[in-house]
């Protein structure tokens, strides 16, 4: 299964442990809020660190991306003590879970990266508020164009989200005023 083939379905519930050692469950669409979730080969890595980093400036600096709007939560097959350490070495502010047994991977289709020389592919996951994704980008070596993508991502479910709750537009009919009735003698 590719993670291509998850689009338009219900996104799977996934446990890993945080950073923290701590268990951390997704349930996709439980919140209301849209999650992102991206993928990386390896904490600490100079593209990975370069994509973390990105995701944690826009959570600072771009209100599509504060807390309450959406989730964003890393993943690698790193063990917990290498995502801590990860985490409070680059000040990240959302979860990063370990994925050593590949479980997320697998449920998530994410294969391979760099032609298999990276034990897990750069993907970025877009769930929406209901837990649906709605689409995938996989770029393991332009670790910068998925912040973006997320961000036009996140633009469009707003907008998709305003025009569902915007009040239906009003039909005016327009009703012509009577006329008085001409005889015939009055047109003569």
């Amino acid at each position: 299964m590719s993670h291509h083939t998850l689009i338009g379905k219900q996104a799977p519930a996934i446990s890993l442990p945080n950073y923290t050692g701590e268990t951390f469950t997704l349930k996709p669409g439980e919140t209301g809020v849209p999650t992102v979730l991206f993928f990386y080969p390896s904490s600490g890595s100079y593209g990975c660190t370069k994509e973390a980093c990105q995701f944690r400036d826009a959570i600072a600096e771009k209100d599509t991306f504060k807390p309450g709007k959406v989730r964003i939560i890393g993943l690698s097959r790193d063990p917990v003590e290498k995502q801590k350490e990860f985490v409070e070495k680059e000040k990240l502010t959302y979860p990063v879970l370990s994925d050593v047994d590949g479980e997320a991977v697998k449920a998530y289709g994410v294969g391979k990266g760099l032609m298999g020389f990276a034990a897990v592919a750069r993907v970025t996951i877009i769930i929406d508020k209901n837990g649906v994704v709605r689409d995938t980008l996989d770029t393991t070596i332009n670790y910068a164009a998925h912040s973006k993508f997320v961000a036009k991502w996140l633009e469009k479910l707003e907008e998709e989200d305003a025009a569902s709750a915007a009040p239906p537009p009003t039909e005016t009919i327009t009703v012509a005023a009577p006329q008085p009735e001409v005889t015939s003698e009055e047109a003569a």
